[in-house]
């Protein structure tokens, strides 16, 4: 089978596409042909070892886990003997960390894993990544900010993949959503559901006079310093991308600096995350923006567009 994988620090191009062999699942797993990946932020950024803090448990001088990619969406192809609750031909999606990575032909996932059920009202590339941008988000809101109904959240890069799952999560949850991206993103941020919606190099949102409960830097652009006098006195600024700064507010501001690795989380605890999720997904309160896919022999060229730094929504991995 092809897999994508790094073997050192650097640019796009350290990514090769290897072929190797099938793996066969434990007794507790399953074997999964995958449809579509995702690639995210995050990929590339342990893709250029960045921050450099980070290799402490990256690898210092190159990666202990040569794969590439979190969030898959598949078809089980064999079980584990040990499987009670999926059989051969449920389509399933999910994430997996710490082991293969999912921009690849296959791969094997615990039952007991961050998997579920695809919904039939989806495709496999709208739901690879759902792991990635709305179960981190979902996570950041419900259970980091505790965002509530009828507080204002203030989304910076809010037309990312993080951003757009954000925007419409918060408008679920019944908070009043202001949207922060360039200007050609307005119409979609605001069609997603963002009541406000801010032109970043045109306005300053820190100095524009509103207050806010929370705000959630997705793209960790900005900071607590800059945005601590528009947050209110019990306001929460968190964010997903660390930072030095961000881990040393958070250490010494704890009730009002926020981080949280979310693939750090108990497995059980994502899941019912991701239980929820799913039923929004089903009755359609939640889209999937897929801006650019791209197949797994084209994934540098994925990387780059990343790199780039104007990636709109989702990119997706595509196989055959």
């Amino acid at each position: 089978m092809k897999s994508a994988i790094y073997k050192k620090y650097g640019t796009p191009e350290v990514i090769q596409i290897i072929e190797k062999e099938k793996p066969t699942p434990k007794p507790n797993e399953l074997l999964v042909r995958i449809k579509a990946s995702s690639v995210t932020r995050a990929d590339t950024m342990m893709r250029q070892g960045k921050p450099k803090f980070g290799r402490l448990f990256l690898g210092i001088f190159k990666p202990k886990n040569t794969s590439l990619g979190t969030g898959f969406s598949g078809i089980v192809e064999s079980v584990g003997e040990e499987v009670t609750k999926f059989k051969i031909s449920d389509e399933i999606f999910g994430e997996v960390l710490f082991t293969d990575g999912t921009n690849s032909e296959y791969v094997c996932v615990p039952e007991d894993g961050v998997i579920a059920i695809k919904p039939k009202t989806i495709s496999h590339q709208e739901a690879a990544p759902i792991c990635d941008g709305f179960l981190t988000s979902y996570s950041f809101l419900r259970d980091v900010g505790h965002l509530k109904e009828g507080q204002h959240i203030l989304i910076n890069g809010a037309s990312g993949s993080l951003g757009l799952a954000a925007v419409q999560l918060s408008k679920l949850m019944g908070a009043k959503v202001t949207g922060v991206c360039s200007a050609s993103n307005l119409n979609l941020v605001k069609s997603l559901g963002a009541d406000i919606v801010v032109d970043y190099k045109k306005s300053d949102f820190s100095k524009a006079g509103d207050y806010y409960d929370v705000i959630y830097d997705a793209v960790g652009k900005t900071s607590y310093k800059n945005c601590k006098k528009v947050l209110y006195y019990n306001g929460i600024f968190m964010s997903p991308v660390l930072t030095v700064n961000i881990l040393w507010r958070s250490i010494i501001s704890t009730k009002k600096v926020k981080f949280s690795a979310t693939g750090m989380r108990k497995s059980k605890d994502l899941k019912k995350l991701l239980s929820e999720l799913v039923a929004f997904f089903k009755e359609g309160k939640l889209n999937t923006v897929i801006k650019r896919t791209y197949s797994l022999d084209n994934i540098i060229e994925a990387h780059k567009h990343l790199d780039s730094g104007h990636k709109i929504g989702n990119i997706v991995i595509t196989n055959h």
